[in-house]
């Protein structure tokens, strides 16, 4: 006569079938978690596809036409606001050609600055960064 007291019950799991299940999930482990990393790839992150036609570069003619430009532009007044705070901070410090150099650093920071600006973003646009652990 069996003993009732030993075979498991409805809903409790016997140690042979916890067994079982846990030599299941170690094997079916790594293949789920390589479906998993593929799935999370982007096709933005694949190599993008050649032109169907290349792209000739532009006629010698053309880019003799326009003459190099030979004045900077003209710095805008944030940027200028900026080179008076640093000769008023630091100007003990700089002589003219460092001072010169942070200064037209100062208007190339000002300049991305607006261009970074000027660029809107939608709502559903999302860092371009791939996190992992």
């Amino acid at each position: 006569m069996k003993d009732k007291s030993k075979t498991p019950r409805v809903g409790q799991k016997s140690r042979r079938r916890f067994t079982k299940t846990l030599a299941a999930a170690l094997v079916t482990a790594p293949v789920t978690a390589a479906s998993a990393v593929r799935a999370q790839t982007t096709p933005a992150a694949r190599e993008p596809k050649a032109p169907p036609n290349p792209q000739t570069p532009p006629p010698p003619a053309a880019a003799a036409a326009t003459p190099p430009q030979t004045t900077p532009p003209k710095p805008s007044p944030v940027a200028e606001a900026y080179a008076g705070v640093a000769r008023a901070l630091y100007g003990k410090q700089l002589n003219e050609a460092e001072f010169a150099r942070v200064k037209r650093d100062l208007e190339g920071n000002v300049r991305a600055a607006e261009r970074l600006r000027a660029s809107k973003l939608k709502n559903s646009d999302e860092p371009d960064s791939i996190f992992s652990a």
